[in-house]
């Protein structure tokens, strides 16, 4: 019979991921991630993109030069280390971020299955596109997309090492593990060192544009706010603008 394992936490997991000043949260907060359930009401999106990467590995390369290129394209786009508002709670804002957000951008990379955040952070992704159709593109970064289906190579060692962790729920270990066989299944980018990164990089990036259907972009003219719509209209896409004084 298999060891009945208690709730997880995240309270000092992932600390490289996630560096964060004045925020206090308590241990009931933190489980919220692995809590939250979609509502019957839809909310609003707020996000164009949620980005889910493991910090340690593609933070200040690959991950940085695609939000930069996104941000360059008027799209809106959630990254925990700049979009969260300062002395808030983590556990409490990135769910709902998902939530908020059209698409989900998951970099899977060699230590992203190690990360029981960017774990969790899959698995509300995944309810999420269930539940309210959010698109996910995954990017496989210098890993093979086998492995993550599969749960092979690195992604093997990371799952022994959160069985072997009594703090983690094994019906949590479940769910991550669906979670990285579903996305895995998408049709991604695959990242090996065979194309020039900014390249995949516009790819991405563009694709996301000229797909959303109603892409606000907001510009900022003086003192005057003009909201671009991108709308399309016979095949092309047709600009609209309005002022707010």
């Amino acid at each position: 019979m298999a060891t009945q394992r208690p709730s997880s936490s995240t309270n000092s997991e992932d600390t490289e991921k996630r560096e964060r000043d004045n925020s206090s949260c308590s241990e009931e907060d933190e489980k919220i991630i692995t809590s939250s359930s979609p509502s019957s009401s839809t909310p609003r999106c707020k996000h164009d993109v949620f980005l889910s990467f493991c910090g340690k590995d593609t933070r200040k390369s690959f991950t940085d030069h695609l939000y930069f290129d996104l941000k360059r394209k008027g799209i809106l786009v959630f990254r925990d280390d700049e979009s969260l508002e300062r002395g808030k709670c983590i556990s409490h804002e990135l769910p709902q971020a998902i939530q908020e957000s059209q698409y989900a951008i998951v970099i899977f990379s060699a230590n992203y299955a190690s990360s029981k955040w960017c774990l969790r952070e899959l698995a509300e992704i995944v309810e999420w596109e269930e539940k309210k159709n959010l698109k996910i593109i995954p990017i496989f970064y210098h890993v093979n997309p086998s492995d993550v289906r599969n749960q092979r190579g690195n992604f093997a060692e990371a799952f022994a090492a959160h069985e072997k962790d009594l703090k983690v729920d094994i019906k949590e270990i479940d769910t991550w593990r669906n979670a990285c066989r579903k996305v895995g299944n998408i049709s991604g980018e695959h990242i090996n060192g065979d194309r020039y990164e900014s390249t995949i990089i516009q790819q991405i990036s563009g694709m996301i544009f000229y797909n959303y259907p109603m892409l606000n972009i907001l510009i900022h003219d003086n003192q005057k706010l003009i909201c671009w719509n991108k709308i399309p209209c016979r095949g092309n896409d047709e600009l609209i603008a309005y002022g707010i004084e």
